[in-house]
Formats: structure tokens, C-alpha cells, sequence
């Protein structure tokens, strides 16, 4: 019934007269219960294609459980996407520190560039793919286990022959290893039937390769070369490394021998580049008139995701998908409904300003707005109140009555500054107010401790009322996030360029409260 809510409250007075009413109504006009959803196993069978699923790297091994759980249910997601795009370039606007950037790189070989106006964020994530460096080939030999299980297993049956023709290998390489030329050649170094590599190396040495069907005819040198080549196709690239150009007396070498290490050479360059630039972190700020032709060199068709973008950076995500013809899909999570800007909040023209809300044109008609205390209720986490993740009490009592000395004391009802986290830096109510005031640049020595400690004994009763007035915000949270979400869905659904969009519950709501995706393909022709 539509008149669910305006029956929870007093026609005259308007004020609460039924509580369950109330919790009913808001539980009715939530994502999950007005059916708009796509469940995220149809659009992941959907975009199923004959590729298999990628194994091997455990995300949570190098980030929280939080992040983990995020990372690897969006990454899944994406890549589907980007296959059946047919597309290989991921744009991650707002990357922060790069968790799905490098994620979505090493276990999905897409190439990502993650973006963030913070220099630090960005600076952290090289920093971290330093170090991700570090277990770059731990991880990738992991997803070519089942590969390597196989060679061993049809290697196994000849252990003799193996480890006689890896000892030859061996002392052949050794022999000749003079005989490479300077900087376009490369040697193996430690080749050991521990390595891992025999059993590639004999059944190339036990078998009739490719190469030996067409160059019957050559020297045992030019096979041994053919044979080495073959393993360092499958050596990583840190196993490979150039040869000295101090050694001399180098041998002639046909053409064709020149011409097959220069190209296993540029093999291994590029090997080693992949391994060091796991993805590309950039600084820059994105709005909805970025053209990310300056910011991405080379960018080609691609998709755009966001992971939590803050504010107006998930319109702003938006907007550049729906403008910019490269860009073929879109995955968005957004988050911190707080920091959105509205366009009919302050009741100021701004003809040229793009705002974060609304977005669709059916509620600019309307001139729709929230406002400020309606999104910071959006942001409360009702699933988490639901399996007993109170609310911080005490710090929202704390941060009330401080609104009340600065409003009476000082008479600033409203400032830009932030009190940020200092409950959980403070002592004390009065080391509280102190360090809070000091923020606000606001004079406390005109302000005793015993004038503050009896704004806090004036309202210490009243504090189980704000508890439950703040339960009431959270009970109504899914409701202004509905509103927010679809907004952000009928802009895509009036573009005339969209071959579909959606609305994706990805993550569980317990471990990440904004578990909403944005999701939208264009057409194939655009």
C-alpha cells in the first residue's frame, strides 16, 4: 500500500505513532524487496562463454576479509564482462590503493589502469605492486598448476631418460656458453633437475618437435638450440637473463639462429616488463568532462569500473560511459551518498555546474532533493545493526552535545571544518570537547571543565532516546539508497546508446554495507 508510511505517523501532529508500521514500510521500498534487482548469478550466466573460470590466486592472502570478499566477487564480475565485450583495457576510476586493479591484472591478465586524484593513494599502490611483485610468479604458477600436473604426469614414465637428457642439456649449455652473441642472446643459468622445467625439457629432447620435422637435416648444435629455446618458452622471465657482452670468441650463427634468440629475447623484455607493471596507477582528478584520451595514452576499447567511488565520482562514472564511444561497459559501486552535491538543495541557480543528484531527467523534473541528513542516513549499515553491530552510541551522544556548546557558547550553527575521528583519540567527554574545539579553530579557554561537564550531565537521560532515534534513521537508510540507486539506473535506461543496465546486489551487505552495483552494456554498434 502506498499510504504504508503517511499511516505510521500522526495526520496532525505528524509525528512516529506506529513504530512497526514504520519498519514495515521501510522494509517494503528496499532494493530488496521491490524486485528491481538482477540476481548476479543470471548476469554472470549470461556473460558465461566457453573460457573457463581463472584459479590459482587467493585475494585474501594480501588484503583484508572485507576487501578480499570485494575484490573477488567484483573481479569475476568484470572479467565476464570484458570477454564478452571482447575487450582486454579496464579504466578503475577512484582505484585507491589498487586492490582490484591488481587483482583484476594478475589473475584475469587484463590490462588495468587504475586512477585516483590522490597522490598518495597512488604512491601507495605502486608501493604495492613492488611488493606484489615479489610473489608475482608464486601466484602465476598457480594457475598453470593443472598445466604443469599434466607434463609431469606423461614425464613421470620416463624418470631415467629425464634426468640423463637434463644433465646433457645441461653440460652442452655450459660448453657453448661462449658461444652466444652479446646482447641479443640469452643463457640459462642453474638449470637443475630440481627446477621444476625437466620433464618439458626431456619430452622435447625424447620427441619429433615441429622444428626437427622441417630442420631434419641440421647440426646437433642447431637442435640443442632448438631444444633450449623450447624450455625458455616456458621459464619465467627472471630465469632468463641477457649475456655479458664481455664474453668473446662467439661463433658464427646462421640467420635463422640469430633471428630465433633475438625474438626469445624480446620474449624475455617483455616478460620481465608484464611481471613489473602488474597494472598502471595514475593521479588525476576524473569529473564528467574528463577526457580520458589525456590520462590513458593509449586507450582503446574498454570498460570502466569503480569499486566504492566516493560522492560524485560514481555519476561522474556515468556519465563519461554514456559520452565516451571507447568505452563499452561500466561496473560501479558507489558510496559515501554524504559527499553528493544536489542540484536543488540550496535553491541556487547553477546553470553550469553538473551535480551528483539527481541524475535522470524524471526527477529534475520534479526537482527532487534529499538533502544532507537524508544522505548521511543512506550511509548507516541496517544489515550489520541486524546481526548486533550497534551503532556507536556514546560517540554519536558525544558529538550531539558538542553541537550544542559550539551552537550556544560560541553561536556557529553551521562551519566547513570537520571534527573527523577524535572520539576515539580522546580520554574523556572534556578531552573530547577540547581536542574537537581546537579542530574547529575555536577558543577553549574561555570554555571550564565543569561548564562542559554539565552540558554532559544535562543530556546524559536523554541518550537512549538518541539511540533509538538513530535506530529510526537506520530502519529507513535502504529506503534514500533506493532512491539514490535508481536514479543512477533511469539515466542509463534514457540513454538511447544502452543495450542493457542493472542493478546488482555483488557483495554480502554484513561484510560491505554498499553492495550495489551499476551495471551497463551498450549497444555492440556503438
Amino acid at each position: 500500500d502506498d499510504d504504508m508510511f503517511s499511516s505510521a505517523f500522526c495526520e496532525n501532529s505528524e509525528k512516529l505513532i506506529d513504530v512497526h508500521l514504520f519498519a514495515l514500510a521501510a522494509k517494503y521500498y528496499s532494493l530488496s524487496s521491490l524486485g528491481v534487482c538482477t540476481p548476479l548469478e543470471d548476469v554472470l550466466e549470461a556473460l558465461k562463454g566457453d573460457s573457463e573460470g581463472a584459479t590459482g590466486i587467493k585475494p585474501d592472502e594480501f588484503m583484508n576479509n572485507k576487501k578480499s570478499h570485494e575484490v573477488l566477487v567484483m573481479s569475476e564480475l568484470v572479467d565476464s564482462i570484458a570477454n564478452y565485450c571482447g575487450i582486454k583495457q579496464v579504466i578503475d576510476i577512484g582505484s585507491g590503493k589498487g586492490y582490484l586493479s591488481s587483482f583484476l591484472s594478475m589473475q584475469y591478465n587484463l590490462k588495468v589502469y587504475g586512477i585516483d586524484s590522490s597522490s598518495s593513494n597512488t604512491n601507495g599502490a605502486h608501493e604495492r605492486n613492488r611488493k606484489l611483485k615479489k610473489h608475482w610468479r608464486a601466484y602465476q604458477s598457480r594457475g598453470k598448476e593443472n598445466l604443469k600436473s599434466q607434463s609431469l604426469e606423461k614425464a613421470n614414465d620416463r624418470p631415467v631418460e629425464n634426468e640423463i637428457n637434463c644433465k646433457r642439456i645441461n653440460e652442452e649449455l655450459l660448453n657453448n656458453a661462449n658461444s652466444l652473441q652479446n646482447q641479443d642472446q640469452v643463457i640459462i643459468q642453474d638449470l637443475a633437475p630440481s627446477c621444476g622445467f625437466t620433464e618439458m625439457a626431456a619430452l622435447e629432447t625424447n620427441t619429433e618437435t615441429e622444428a626437427d620435422l622441417v630442420t631434419g637435416t641440421q647440426s646437433h648444435e642447431t637442435k640443442l638450440s632448438e631444444e633450449v629455446l623450447a624450455i625458455l618458452n616456458v621459464l619465467p622471465g627472471d630465469a632468463v637473463e641477457d649475456f655479458s657482452s664481455s664474453h668473446n670468441n662467439c661463433r658464427e650463427l646462421c640467420e635463422e639462429e640469430k633471428m630465433q634468440r633475438k625474438m626469445t629475447s624480446l620474449k624475455t623484455k617483455a616478460r620481465k616488463s608484464s611481471e613489473s607493471n602488474l597494472y598502471f596507477p595514475l593521479t588525476s582528478c576524473i569529473t564528467a568532462e574528463t577526457e580520458l584520451g589525456d590520462i590513458v595514452t593509449d586507450l582503446e576499447d574498454c570498460m570502466m569500473v569503480g569499486l566504492h567511488t566516493c560522492g560524485d565520482l560514481a555519476a561522474n562514472t556515468l556519465r563519461i560511459f554514456t559520452a565516451k564511444p571507447e568505452i563499452k561497459a561500466v561496473c560501479s559501486v558507489g558510496c559515501c551518498y554524504h559527499l553528493l552535491s544536489e542540484q536543488f538543495e540550496n535553491q541556487e541557480e547553477c546553470h553550469d555546474q553538473v551535480w551528483g543528484f539527481p541524475m535522470c531527467q524524471y526527477l529534475k523534473d520534479k526537482g527532487w532533493c534529499c538533502g544532507r541528513n537524508a544522505r548521511m542516513s543512506a550511509c548507516l549499515a541496517l544489515d550489520r545493526v541486524a546481526v548486533g553491530q550497534m551503532l556507536p552510541t556514546e560517540s554519536l551522544f558525544y558529538r550531539a552535545v558538542l553541537q550544542v556548546i559550539i551552537e550556544e557558547i560560541y553561536g556557529v550553527t553551521k562551519s566547513d571544518r570537520h571534527v573527523g575521528k577524535t572520539f576515539s583519540k580522546s580520554s574523556s567527554f572534556v578531552d573530547y570537547v577540547r581536542r574537537s574545539l581546537k579542530k574547529l579553530e575555536l577558543d577553549d579557554s574561555k570554555l571550564p571543565d565543569s561548564c562542559i561537564m554539565d552540558y554532559y550531565e544535562k543530556y546524559k537521560h536523554r541518550m537512549n532516546e538518541l539511540e533509538a532515534f538513530n535506530m529510526l534513521k537506520v530502519v529507513l537508510a535502504p529506503c534514500i539508497e533506493v532512491l539514490i540507486l535508481l536514479d543512477r539506473l533511469c539515466y542509463l535506461k534514457e540513454q538511447e546508446n544502452i543495450a542493457w543496465s542493472g542493478l546488482v546486489k555483488l557483495f554480502d551487505p554484513v561484510k560491505s554495507p554498499r553492495c550495489y552495483a551499476v551495471i551497463a552494456l551498450k549497444n555492440q554498434s556503438c
